[in-house]
């Protein structure tokens, strides 16, 4: 039994042939630049929040809210994924939702080490 090899005829590999059919978007400097001067709008809000006198509750949703937002951009811009197939994007949610779950999961013992805090030396035992 022969193997037997194509060649191109200007050469390329099979690779090379196959990349060049598919859409690949790149991006433009403008768009990458907004996208960045939003990531640090958004990091400044979150500075200021700091220094203002706001219920913990609010500071932390907003917060929570911003740092989303923000992740959300760097995945969909910097690292392509609002341009990429579907069958990626559900191989990621996936694996976001047992993370999340697991958190939940787990969460309740960190309420347990309020009970182990040290309160001070333990009484001298009493001498008969």
């Amino acid at each position: 039994m022969a193997l037997r090899f194509e060649r191109h005829g200007s050469g390329e590999s099979d690779m090379s042939a196959h990349a060049d059919t598919q859409e690949h978007f790149a991006g433009s400097n403008k768009l990458f630049i907004s996208i960045w001067f939003w990531l640090l709008l958004l990091t400044g809000f979150e500075v200021f929040l700091g220094y203002v006198q706001l219920p913990v509750i609010y500071m932390l949703v907003i917060l929570m809210g911003a740092s989303i937002i923000k992740a959300a951009l760097i995945v969909a811009y910097f690292m392509h994924l609002r341009f990429e197939r579907l069958n990626l994007i559900l191989t990621i949610v996936p694996a976001l939702v047992i993370c999340i779950c697991l958190l939940l999961v787990f969460f309740p013992d960190s309420f347990r080490s309020k009970q182990l805090r040290y309160s001070g030396p333990p009484p001298a035992p009493e001498s008969r």
